[in-house]
């Protein structure tokens, strides 16, 4: 792929990550956060784009939904976390695809990293930001907010996948893998 149609797709999914994290806020108590569907874009970023352009496209996107939505403090945790996920999506999509195992399997596999990190890592800034109660309090939105990432990216695949400028990035297969 052409390195600016990557980065065009990228400030593309940046742009999908910001605003799937906006439009839609359920607040959790505790921490002041929310529970949004915007971390089915960050996993789509790593299948999609691949590591590096998936990992800066989660991280920027759901960093500028904090910065925009005045959550100032978890701007740089947000960057690390979301773009760790991308990062991690794509490294395992792409392994997975060079074993012609199915893209579903690297999708799912960026729906557990999601959950993993979105609960374990902003659980550990909390405690530090918050304490304990707090952070203990927040895991459980957090799992929430992970799982229907999940869900969420597992429904978008196939359709991003037939879009023919998405069908050809990087590590992007066909909706049609078994």
């Amino acid at each position: 792929m052409k390195k600016t149609k990557k980065l065009v797709l990228a400030a593309l999914f940046a742009a999908l990550a910001c605003a799937a994290t906006m439009v839609i806020r359920i607040p959790t108590p505790g921490t002041g956060g929310y529970i949004h569907p915007g971390d089915a874009i960050v996993i789509l970023s790593g299948v999609f784009l691949g590591p590096v352009y998936g990992g800066l496209a989660a991280g920027i996107g759901s960093a500028m939904s904090d910065l925009l939505g005045g959550y100032f403090l978890y701007v740089p945790i947000t960057f690390i976390i979301k773009g760790a996920i991308g990062y991690l999506t794509g490294r395992f999509f792409q392994f997975v695809k060079s074993k012609g195992k199915s893209a579903w399997a690297g999708v799912i596999a960026g729906g557990i990293f999601d959950i993993l990190l979105v609960v374990f890592g902003y659980g550990i800034c909390e405690i530090f930001l918050y304490g304990l109660p707090a952070a203990v309090g927040s895991m459980f939105p957090n799992l929430i907010q992970g799982i229907g990432g999940l869900v969420i990216s597992v429904f978008l695949y196939p359709v991003l996948s037939a879009i023919p400028d998405f069908s050809y990035t990087v590590g992007a297969a066909s909706h049609r893998d078994k």
